[in-house]
């Protein structure tokens, strides 16, 4: 398990699939903060949860500077129909290897029902314009978790 990264660590940088099919990269330079979201599996409830609830504060975070992006483990075909039928306009991106969720400490031990197995741990990593990371925090709660960050970011909610 990579170690998880902390505030000013350079967020590594990646290029997955997204629910089309396209490339899609992380950009720092752009000018933007981007949110970095990984979540256990399309279509489940806590993730649909998470992912309507940044599909809902979508505009807001992007007036305020921020892009989205979700991360998981699922196939692209998977990603497509979680996406068309949550009617989500941010970018879902397959990471079926889950190379990149290591690589962003989001790939480790987990338990569940006494039962121990490496998994996905729910995670959020902002990363500002310069491609340095400005929050990271792990095991998340998908209920209420954009509500928290756009707090601990300083967002207007």
């Amino acid at each position: 398990m990579a170690d998880r990264l902390v505030i000013g660590d350079k967020a590594p940088a990646f290029t997955l699939k997204d629910s089309s099919g396209q490339d899609v990269s992380l950009s720092p330079g752009n000018g933007r903060h981007t949110i970095v979201y990984f979540y256990p599996a399309a279509s489940t409830p806590g993730c649909t949860k998470e992912a309507c609830d940044f599909r809902d504060s979508l505009s807001s975070l992007q007036s305020a500077g921020y892009d989205v992006m979700g991360i998981s483990p699922d196939p692209v075909e998977k990603l497509a129909k979680f996406a068309a039928k949550e009617e989500l306009t941010f970018p879902l991106l397959a990471d079926e290897d889950h190379a990149v969720a290591e690589a962003y400490g989001a790939w480790g031990e987990k338990k569940n029902y006494g039962k121990t197995y490496e998994g996905l741990i729910r995670s959020t990593i902002v990363v500002d314009p310069d491609g340095q990371v400005l929050l990271a925090q792990y095991n998340v709660r998908a209920t209420g978790h954009v509500a928290k960050l756009r707090r601990d970011l300083k967002l207007d909610a």
